[in-house]
């Protein structure tokens, strides 16, 4: 039996299974787990599997695996999630948090008003191609695929930009694949179609890599489409408030760090009935 919570972070949904104290999937089990669990049929449902797990580092370890088995080295909206997760459940006692991710040890601020609120250090957007990866030299913005204008950069994981006039407009589950897949990405990329609404505001549609198809949010994703939004000036301010169907983000960047913060919501816990 594994006891799990389901989360959300602006609809970008998780389950939590806590390891700090057990094992409780085999290491590798945990990528077929992930997908039988994922599952919104025959599962629980989810974008993913937050494994918690003990680490000498930092407070604890997060491991994302997508809902086809494959790991994800961060995800925004998960750490929100693991956050609150770790607060609710006495993992920690202080409002300031370190969370080992696969994109490195990342500060998680937490505050609660009228719901639960995480900021998290996303550190240092990475431009440069051989950083996010994509193939050549140089920083990849502007250029010409799949009859889009692309921009590309590392939050954690590898995203791909591409700015278009209406949002709702857009068919994302036929279109992304094809940037998706592109052999300009060696691992594959996120795929992000943003809306300029003003210079201070964006609107933002992920098609997500490892989910294979569209979320209603994505944090690393929010991430990415206000850096390059600012890179290429189409915002002006150190704040960018970005609007997704799941909800909005505040992303803030200060000295070239960009911090992301949102809400994290608890929905509901249960237990797998699996002899994994």
């Amino acid at each position: 039996m594994i006891e799990f919570t389901k989360m959300h972070g602006n609809g970008n949904d998780f389950l939590v299974i806590n390891e700090t104290q057990k094992t409780l999937v085999k290491k590798e089990d945990k990528p077929s787990f992930s997908i039988k669990y994922c599952d919104r049929r025959f599962g629980v449902g989810g974008d993913g599997i937050l494994f918690l797990q003990k680490t000498n580092e930092a407070d604890f370890l997060m491991r994302l695996f997508n809902s086809d088995g494959s790991e994800a080295d961060m995800c925004g909206n998960g750490i929100r999630c693991a956050a609150k997760y770790a607060k609710d459940n006495d993992l920690v006692k202080d409002e300031d948090i370190e969370i080992k991710t696969g994109a490195g040890v990342l500060e998680v601020e937490t505050r609660v008003d009228e719901e639960f609120w995480a900021k998290v250090d996303m550190g240092k957007p990475q431009f440069e191609r051989k950083n996010i990866p994509v193939k050549g030299n140089g920083k990849f913005l502007k250029q010409d695929l799949e009859g889009y204008e692309i921009s590309a950069v590392n939050t954690g994981v590898p995203h791909s930009v591409v700015f278009v006039e209406t949002l709702e407009e857009v068919n994302v589950e036929e279109e992304a694949p094809k940037i998706r897949h592109h052999d300009q990405f060696p691992n594959g990329i996120n795929v992000n179609f943003v809306e300029i609404y003003d210079e201070d505001n964006i609107g933002v549609r992920t098609f997500e890599r490892g989910v294979e198809a569209e979320t209603l949010s994505c944090g690393t994703g929010s991430v990415a489409s206000a850096a390059i939004s600012r890179e290429l000036e189409k915002t002006k301010g150190r704040e960018v408030f970005v609007e997704t169907q799941g909800g909005d983000l505040r992303i803030l960047f200060e000295d070239n760090t960009a911090y992301m913060e949102g809400p994290a919501e608890t929905v509901f816990e249960g237990k797998i009935l699996d002899t994994i």
